[in-house]
This record gives C-alpha cells, structure tokens and sequence, in this order.
C-alpha cells in the first residue's frame, strides 16, 4: 500500500479502526518523554498583507490598538521580563511583508531601517547579546537571500505549511492571502531546508480541505525533511472560531478529526526523530488524548505573554500542563527552540553554539 493510501485509511477510519491505529502509533514512541519550550511571544507588528478567513492575530493600520511596529527599547523590556520567568525562547511573529504597508514604512525609516528583515535581524542579535534567550522567528515566506540573513541570528525559524491545497485559495479561508499560495510556502522551507535551517511547520485542519488534501500537506512535509533533514517538529493545529473573524460560523473540526490526523503525522513520520506537536491551549479538556495517538511535544508555551495568533485560547499554566502529562503517564520536559540534534556547527554558526553552550 502506498504512503498516501494509508494516510487515508487513517484519516477516514471509524470505530475499532481508531483505536487500533492509535496504539499501533503510541508503540512508535521513542521514550515516555513530552517536550515544550519556554517562551516569550512577541508580536513585532500586526499589520500583515494577507487577510486570512480564520485570522485572530492581523490588525489594520487605522485600527488604534494595532502595534504598527514595537521599538527595540519596548521589546527588550519585554526580553527581560521574560528573563525573570526563566524562559529560554523568543518568539517574534509578524505580519507576512508587513512592510509593504505605509505605516509600518514610516516607522521603519524613523527607527532607521530600509525594510523589516533588516529590523527583525537586528531585534534578534539585540536579544543574543543582551538577554539569555535565543531568537526563534516566524513571519510567514522570506525569500532565499533574507532567509540566509535571519539564520545567522536564529536558533530556529518556522512558518505553517497550513495546507497544500490551491483549491482553497478560492474559498473563505484564502482568497484574500496572497502568501498563502502553497507553491510559495513550499519554496520557503525548501529554501529554509537548502540553508541548514532548523525548522518547525505543520498543517491547519478544519478550514475547508479534505481528507485527501490533509494527506497531501503532511506528505509533502515528509518530503521536505527527507531531502533536507531540517523539520525538527510538525504541528497539528486544529481551527477554532472566534467572534469577529470572517470564518466565526464555521465548523470546527471534530475532535475525532484531530484524533486521526495526530496519528496519521505520527506513523508517516515514525522512522525519523521528528516531534509531533499539537497546542495545548487550543485542545485543553482533549490533550491528554493526543499523547496516547504519539504526540511528544506541547510546543512554545509561555508563562509571561498570551498566544497572540490564538488570544481567546490562553495556555495552560505549567503546573496544570505538568499535571496533564503526568496524569497521562509521561514527563514533561523543557527542550530549547532548537532541537539537540541540531546544536552543532553544521546547522548553527559559532556565535549561536557559544550562546547555546553558555545556557545549557
């Protein structure tokens, strides 16, 4: 049976079928061991050229409460705070070309920058030189060049896939998101994969793709790590509504939805070190579930900020995440950003691998 085939059968399995491939995927797992990161989101700017159905994070720049663009002084305030929780990672997220937007223009050239890749590189050093935490960065496609720019200042970097789908660039979810065209996401992570990135993606459920196209994105993923070996992790996020967003009407995915999916980026990724990984704070009365269909990761969860890209969806605290994993029968672990196997000087300069050595 090929590959795709038997995601498929996963994906539309019922009953007993469930059950049997969610103990044929737990067997897989390496150690009783689930990870997370400790870490600070930052949001640089909201402002985003992509206007996305199911989007809780963009902003419009006549909106009053948007962050057009946090000043160095305002994030390092923040890398500090996060500093006294113990946290090793920083998140910066912004919006995808963000600097195509006049307003984030002005403010650019006020602060003295040209475009924002040359901002966000100097954000990250700032934070390797005068905090203890390491940069992680995701703000949607980067070309080659800027790619190659933002490695030499970030211990990992990472973008979702969402999905393969160029169906769905016509429908709600899409046809307003230029960077959501799956041939250039695609070419982004190759690019990450060319330049010895380490990196995290994954693939949304629940915005209107089917079966067969979940199973697409995920091999697609798959082959991506096999020709580059550089997916560290793979997200299965799941689609919740909110009030206010284009898609507030839609169906969420149904829990056995996640279910199948989880166990199906388990087996396809079972003969390889890659994490599964599903947000606890997006499953919270369901994430003990997915540890028993191979999960082995949380994710960034942060004890100082909120999940900007999910605001009505808070995380867990860390004694409650603690809690569900042990409860669950495993232990919770802190990992940094970047995976151990990563921390050596074929994937990372000397500078990082300094900095690494000195927080271990």
């Amino acid at each position: 049976m090929q590959r795709k085939e038997k995601i498929l059968q996963i994906l539309e399995s019922t009953d007993n079928q469930i059950i049997d491939f969610m103990n044929k995927a737990s067997k897989y797992r390496e150690n009783n061991l689930i990870t997370y990161s400790k870490n600070i989101f930052i949001p640089l700017t909201e402002i985003c050229k992509n206007d996305c159905g199911y989007c809780n994070f963009k902003k419009t720049p006549d909106d009053p409460n948007a962050i057009i663009l946090k000043t160095k002084e305002e994030v390092l305030a923040s890398l500090k705070e996060a500093e006294k929780y113990g946290c090793s990672e920083a998140l910066f997220t912004f919006g995808e070309d963000a600097d195509e937007e006049e307003s984030v223009q002005q403010k650019l050239a006020e602060f003295g920058y040209e475009n924002i890749v040359d901002y966000v590189f100097d954000i990250c050093k700032m934070t390797l030189e005068e905090t203890s935490l390491l940069p992680h960065t995701n703000g949607g496609n980067f070309s080659y060049e800027s790619l190659k720019k933002l490695k030499e200042v970030n211990a990992s970097m990472g973008m979702m896939l969402e999905s393969t789908s160029v169906r769905l660039m016509n429908t709600v979810a899409h046809n307003k998101s230029p960077g959501k065209n799956p041939e250039i996401r695609l070419k982004t992570i190759s690019n990450a994969g060319k330049l010895k990135i380490p990196y995290t993606t994954g693939i949304l459920i629940g915005i209107g793709e089917t079966k067969e196209e979940i199973a697409d994105s995920l091999l697609a993923i798959r082959d991506l790590y096999d020709k580059y070996g550089h997916i560290q992790e793979v997200i299965i996020q799941n689609f919740t509504t909110s009030p206010g967003i284009e898609m507030e009407n839609w169906e969420e995915p149904t829990f056995l939805d996640m279910v199948r999916t989880v166990i199906a980026g388990k087996l396809l990724f079972r003969d390889t070190d890659v994490s599964i990984q599903v947000p606890p704070n997006l499953n919270h009365d369901t994430a003990q579930i997915f540890l028993l269909c191979g999960a082995d990761d949380w994710g960034g969860v942060s004890p100082v900020s909120p999940d900007y890209v999910n605001p009505t969806s808070p995380w867990p605290t860390l004694d409650e995440l603690n809690r569900l994993t042990q409860d669950a029968g495993f232990e919770l672990i802190e990992r940094m950003c970047v995976y151990e196997k990563y921390v050596n000087d074929k994937w990372l300069n000397e500078t990082l691998l300094e900095k690494i050595a000195n927080l271990s």
